[in-house]
């Protein structure tokens, strides 16, 4: 039994289907999908819910391992993956190609352009010593290459990168890069994680910027729904169930032992075995019966959220976002209006304290520049995502959305004059709406907050970590586990490993 229809959920399933076994996936909602849903949120268009860009799933063999082409799964490949679009017209265009960024920021500033090489040449190697992690692969023939990419990034002052490492990515941006030509939109990109930029341990998710020239960003065809129907035809395929609308009230533990779900509805549903794949505080705190107690119980509740998640405006238009002196290309992956990395660590302190950000950063996809379907011949799809909104902000979201929508229209403005006129329809999409339909504590996607102690084997909790919890036949996934969040299936599938491992 598996409860929550994610990509997690349906990866641990498929996996355990092609195992032999028999598999029912439960799902609260009446669609599949969690993270990873496309909606038509405003008539005739369709948005993205949340994951607007995959890449670490295109870092794993996942897609291939499953055949999620053989059922439907296509992407297309953004590139650049990212644009600085610069309040003062300053352009910055970060390309697959390294060289091809450097040439671009070369054009503003030379400077620049070399600090952003050493900056890569200092995290590729420390990218490339997580990713196996990342992956979900730790068997000894990874250790020889990893042992030799952590040489490579400790090579040259070890101690500085050491202290690199586990940095805030506020601090380490400044040391790094001359300006905010590059710190601006790197940061936005590191908050699109969901991680602060004075959170200890932050700085990974900077230097997250070299996977993105190592692996791309990439747009399912169709929205992130993409994966989701490939995930959901191939589990069919292996003779897995999916029953939505099930809503899950609790999980029978007696004595220990898993014996059975039983839905909202009333019904039971006998089973030795369960993976939820859903928050994991939720799961093992309040589904479980009798709960999660004990030393691991406690440490499972002390676990962190911060009162900081992304809140998003859906803008149907008519046409693209006319930024001054653009290129063909420039509306293929994320487009950052995040100015200046101060305005994003203020702008993350207000929102701790529930206030809305001013001035707000926010970044943009256009992936009907890519991807046709989702709109109206002519038209596009305008996701405005703000990475530092306040979970739960002073005055209540059904009176603060409006506010939302202007300050976001009015940035947008600002980088593209005229694009108002352009509109023909909006939707909003905020952390309230996404707590009361998602049922996502506090409308966090990555469930738990992203932090050194959080993070890999320690989450959701060190002793937790491992997927397997101290409930015979109980095993968890999801965004709040190791390694983390964001769409990469890795919870998903070594969960199902783990799970299939004890019963051998």
């Amino acid at each position: 039994m598996v409860v929550g229809a994610g990509h997690n959920g349906l990866i641990a399933a498929c996996y355990l289907a092609r195992a032999g076994r028999e598999v029912v996936v439960l799902e609260a909602l009446d669609r599949p999908g969690g993270g990873s849903r496309t909606e038509e949120t405003v008539p005739g268009y369709r948005f993205d819910l949340h994951s607007a860009a995959h890449n670490i799933i295109n870092m794993t063999d996942i897609p291939d391992d499953l055949d999620l082409a053989g059922a439907g799964l296509d992407y297309l490949e953004m590139d650049p993956f990212s644009i600085a679009v610069h309040r003062d017209g300053r352009r910055v265009r970060f390309f697959r190609s390294v060289e091809a960024t450097v040439d671009s920021i070369a054009a503003e500033s030379p400077a620049e352009a070399q600090a952003y090489r050493q900056f890569l040449d200092k995290a590729t190697p420390i990218v490339r010593t997580i990713l196996p992690a990342i992956r979900g692969d730790v068997s000894p023939r990874v250790l020889p290459g990893q042992v030799a990419n952590l040489v490579r990034a400790l090579r040259h002052q070890p101690m500085t990168t050491a202290r690199d490492a586990i940095s805030p990515y506020h601090s380490l941006l400044q040391r790094w890069l001359p300006s905010d030509l590059t710190r601006g939109p790197v940061a936005a990109f590191a908050a699109h994680a969901g991680v602060g930029p004075t959170v200890p341990g932050g700085a990974l998710f900077a230097f997250w910027q070299a996977a993105y020239h190592l692996f791309g960003q990439w747009h399912g065809r169709g929205g992130a729904q993409n994966l989701t129907d490939a995930l959901v035809r191939r589990l069919a395929s292996l003779g897995g169930e999916l029953r939505c609308s099930a809503p899950v009230e609790r999980i029978e533990a007696p004595a220990g032992r898993v014996r059975a779900v039983v839905l909202e509805s009333g019904e039971r549903i006998p089973t030795g075995h369960v993976i939820t794949a859903i928050n994991p505080q939720t799961a093992l705190l309040h589904l479980l019966d009798p709960p999660l107690g004990g030393d691991v119980g406690a440490d499972l509740a002390a676990a962190r959220r911060s009162n900081v998640v992304q809140a998003l405006v859906h803008v149907a238009t008519d046409r693209l976002p006319a930024y001054p002196n653009s290129r063909a290309g420039d509306w293929n992956g994320l487009q950052s209006y995040v100015d200046h990395l101060d305005d994003l660590t203020n702008a993350w302190n207000q929102s701790e304290a529930g206030h809305l950000p001013d001035p707000l950063p926010l970044y943009a996809f256009s992936p009907s520049a890519l991807d046709a379907s989702l709109a109206p011949p002519g038209h596009h799809t305008i996701y405005l995502a703000c990475p530092a909104a306040p979970s739960t902000i002073q005055g209540g979201w059904p009176a603060r959305r409006d506010e939302l929508v202007e300050a976001s229209l009015a940035t947008l403005e600002s980088r593209a004059p005229g694009f108002r006129n352009s509109i023909l329809g909006l939707a909003t999409w905020t952390p309230d709406e996404m707590e009361q339909v998602d049922r996502w504590p506090g409308g966090h996607p990555m469930h738990l907050d992203i932090a050194l102690d959080q993070l890999g084997p320690f989450r959701p909790t060190k002793a937790l970590g491992g997927w397997r919890t101290p409930i015979g036949g109980l095993y968890i996934s999801g965004a709040g586990t190791n390694p983390a969040g964001g769409i990469a299936g890795t919870p998903g599938r070594q969960a199902a490993r783990t799970l299939l491992s004890d019963q051998r």
